[in-house]
């Protein structure tokens, strides 16, 4: 105590020293952390101005010659876009009466029969292609005549891609109802989907069965997507051919299982000529006498995991068709 006394000011003087270099490392600390916040501030707002600088339009830049680039880009791509939406011609093309529907009406059906026919494909007897309500008239409900010749030219189109596709019969197609006549034609004709219409396309949907093997189901769905008009496969359902289903080709007039010699199972008969194995013409009855079949020996070896099938197939297909230019 005695050293304080006689130290007095400097004990003073420094105790204030050490209270100043206390405030000026506060003040210091702060100032730091002020800066600190404001550099990253700095860079967060020079990160923005690149960004931004980098941006087409940006600013400082030609923002309307830009968006005028941007907009013959897209003009550009609508162009090379349509070669994908052809339309399918109507039948008869043009001015549509009531006398020249009928007669290419006429015309188409028996020319998609002969190439059924042609192509070993078998179809129900005296086949209409869902034109049953139209196929006797030659008068038709106002107004129906345009959208028919569309449909028969679409149908047309899409019956054609299942008789190059190579399938073992077609049970039949149907369409959306557009006319008054359509009420007078068969149920099975028609399907309940119906048409749908924006600012840009209509989608008009059909549903096709059709019977065959596994390829012939793969090459179908290969030639809607190679066509040239834009096809789109909304639902594919398949199930095998079976007994259960014979009632359905005995209502559309197909042969029933068993009723034609030479017949593959479900019915059909063999596009090689008779019983599958060989057999030109099959066995009267439809089955080879029993002593032409000796009862297989057991020698092992590998256990039949998949069995080739006939198989039934219903697509529902949608035809895209780009709205007429305004």
């Amino acid at each position: 105590m005695g050293w304080i006394k006689r130290n007095l000011f400097f004990v003073i003087g420094g105790s204030i020293a050490l209270v100043l270099l206390g405030g000026a490392g506060f003040y210091i600390y702060q100032g730091w952390s002020r800066n600190s916040q404001a550099a990253d501030n700095l860079a967060t707002i020079y990160g923005t101005l690149k960004t931004l600088s980098d941006k087409k339009p940006g600013p400082g830049t030609n923002n309307t010659e830009i968006a005028r680039d941007q907009q013959k880009q897209i003009l550009d791509w609508m162009t090379n876009a349509e070669n994908y939406f052809q339309p399918i011609a109507p039948i008869p093309p043009g001015v549509v009466t009531s006398e020249s529907f009928a007669a290419a009406l006429r015309r188409t059906v028996a020319q998609l029969n002969k190439e059924a026919q042609n192509a070993s494909v078998s179809l129900p007897p005296q086949y209409d292609f869902s034109f049953d309500a139209q196929r006797q008239l030659m008068q038709f409900a106002a107004g129906s005549l345009p959208p028919l010749s569309v449909q028969l030219g679409e149908v047309k189109a899409i019956s054609e891609i299942v008789f190059s596709s190579g399938v073992n019969a077609m049970d039949g197609i149907q369409r959306v109802r557009v006319s008054d006549d359509d009420a007078n034609g068969p149920q099975a004709n028609y399907t309940d989907l119906v048409a749908i219409t924006n600012d840009y396309v209509i989608i008009t949907p059909y549903v096709v069965t059709f019977r065959s093997f596994t390829p012939e189901i793969a090459r179908v769905l290969c030639a809607f997507a190679n066509s040239s008009n834009e096809f789109i496969i909304h639902g594919i359902n398949v199930e095998p051919a079976s007994q259960s289903a014979g009632s359905d080709l005995a209502q559309q007039g197909l042969p029933p299982t068993g009723a034609m010699p030479g017949a593959y199972p479900g019915g059909y008969p063999s596009r090689y000529g008779g019983y599958p194995g060989g057999y030109p013409g099959g066995y009267p009855g439809g089955n080879p006498p029993a002593a032409t079949m000796p009862a297989p020996s057991g020698k092992g070896g590998l256990q039949t995991v998949l069995k080739e099938q006939l198989l039934r197939t219903t697509i529902e297909v949608e035809l895209v068709k780009l709205l007429p230019k305004s």
